[in-house]
């Protein structure tokens, strides 16, 4: 018999799927639930099963995404390597700093970008010209800032990802979340490997989980090649909005609780 915590962590898992699959913030969903769940065990351990489900996820994405969108190497290359290598120093990184103060930055940043897409008419809805050559810090800038950040700390890194890409790239959101995809992919890999050499993961929830997962990432890839950029543009300011508030409660439960 399937047990309700079973049922309750395969749909979180689903929705974290699908919304990961086209703008980032798939932890917004996923993780809360593990968290839940299964408060018995440690964190570090529900976090690295929760990298574990997402990864799944996220390589269909860049896979079904990689078909349809073709991907510049002098662009997509610089920002994989640079990722990879400040992801893992990210989370070698919060094993030794506090990342308390680094919340309310973050929040500010992110209320600034939702502000910014809402005032911008034309953010994300206009192709990149592949004749204009891109130059090569932009890449490694994405890689390495949002490559930290992911492991370092984590929440909206697809958001701020696709943004990154719409906003020194001059790609459309579509572009933007393909891309996205495979530096949060990358992130994601670099995590786990660290997460592999502790051996902390639960499979008996992961493995459920990961079908789901999958799952989800077809629906919502599906639906954002159908329906496009504004359809993109919509959902990334509702999960760019709601870690705002996700970070703001966790601020004000730091200082005040």
């Amino acid at each position: 018999m399937v047990s309700y915590d079973i049922i309750i962590l395969c749909l979180a898992a689903f929705g974290a799927g699908f919304v990961d699959s086209i703008v980032g913030g798939g932890g917004l969903v996923q993780l809360p639930a593990i968290m839940m769940v299964l408060p018995q065990y440690p964190v570090v351990t529900l976090l690295a099963t929760n990298k574990l489900v997402s990864v799944t996820g996220t390589t269909f994405s860049a896979w079904r995404f990689s078909r349809q969108i073709p991907f510049i190497r002098t662009i997509i290359i610089p920002a994989i390597f640079s990722a990879f290598i400040f992801s893992t120093l990210g989370a070698y990184t919060v094993s030794i700093i506090s990342n308390d103060f680094l919340k309310p930055l973050f929040m500010v940043m992110m209320f600034g970008v939702f502000l910014f897409t809402l005032r911008n008419k034309s953010f994300g809805l206009v192709d990149h010209d592949p004749n204009v050559i891109i130059p090569l810090w932009k890449p490694i800038v994405i890689g390495s800032v949002l490559g930290f950040y992911d492991g370092f700390f984590g929440p909206g890194t697809g958001s701020f990802l696709i943004i990154g890409f719409v906003g020194l790239m001059g790609m459309t959101f579509v572009q933007g979340s393909a891309y996205a995809k495979i530096i949060n992919l990358t992130t994601n890999i670099a995590a786990i490997l660290l997460f592999a050499y502790k051996g902390e993961f639960l499979f008996q929830y992961a493995v459920p989980m990961i079908l789901f997962n999958v799952l989800g990432a077809v629906v919502g890839v599906r639906l954002a090649l159908l329906k496009g950029n504004e359809f993109v543009r919509t959902l990334l300011r509702i999960i760019v909005f709601l870690t705002i508030l996700k970070l703001a409660y966790q601020v004000a439960s730091d200082y005040f609780f």
